[in-house]
């Protein structure tokens, strides 16, 4: 499993937090060392690009890594302020595209300064094919426009810690009915009309109600005897995919 954690607050001691656009060959390469180091650059590579702000990590992620190979990843890790202190930070477009310029034979010293683990922040997904939404209205799940569309865009976010602190995980439609399944009959039936779609990565369901309309964004917990018990989250699902692509969606507990 990846190191996973929060969005980083601040250093505990005196060091920078990087951020790297990451895909799923270079994740393996860092999982191997234990989250604690990034692999050797390719012969072809003679620099290292680790960038000073998680929204350029994302843009990156989102508009090279995903593409290339269907998922992409932003890390976060912390590096002493002291090593990097030797190097000039590169500005290469507005003030937020900030980054590092390592040159590949001094990335082993850059990694020995990496205090902590490399944290997966994010993981995003490239768009779901056609065919699942029929798996899951075969089932009767009509899923709304906007949430179809979302998983069908370029890439959409999957997993991972939001700006706003929320871990959120979200599932295309095979995950979604397979989800469902586990769930029970018994739950099912003292919901109906509802498509499972998302969780916070422990016990509980970020759900849709598709008897209503608009449908509603609701969270249950896996033992809830009904939809009575359902605590809202957003009016419709374009609002809430609008509160998760601009990083602010977060799980209300308290019903309204």
């Amino acid at each position: 499993m990846p190191d996973r954690g929060p969005p980083p607050e601040g250093p505990a001691q005196d060091t920078v937090t990087l951020w790297r656009p990451t895909g799923q060959a270079e994740l393996d390469l860092v999982a191997a060392s234990g989250w604690r180091a990034w692999p050797a650059r390719l012969p072809e590579q003679p620099i290292f690009y680790p960038v000073l702000s998680r929204g350029y990590a994302t843009r990156i992620t989102r508009e090279w890594n995903v593409p290339a190979g269907g998922v992409g990843y932003v890390t976060s890790f912390q590096v002493r302020r002291q090593f990097l202190d030797r190097y000039p930070v590169r500005q290469v477009g507005g003030d937020d595209i900030r980054e590092y310029w390592i040159p590949a034979e001094e990335l082993a010293e850059f990694n020995a300064n990496i205090v902590g683990a490399i944290v997966e922040q994010a993981d995003y997904r490239g768009p779901v094919p056609a065919e699942e939404f029929g798996v899951a209205e075969s089932l009767g799940a009509v899923l709304p426009a906007a949430w179809r569309d979302y998983l069908r865009s370029e890439s959409w976010f999957h997993r991972g810690w939001l700006p706003s602190g929320c871990y959120l995980w979200l599932y295309p439609p095979h995950e979604s009915v397979e989800l469902l399944d586990a769930w029970g009959e018994e739950a099912a039936a003292n919901h109906p009309g509802v498509a499972i779609i998302g969780g916070d990565g422990s016990r509980e369901h970020l759900v849709l109600d598709l008897r209503q309309d608009p449908v509603p964004v609701l969270l249950v917990d896996i033992s809830s005897a009904g939809w009575a018990e359902a605590i809202p989250q957003a009016d419709d699902v374009g609002s809430f995919v609008e509160r998760v692509e601009s990083g602010q969606f977060d799980i209300t507990w308290d019903e309204a």
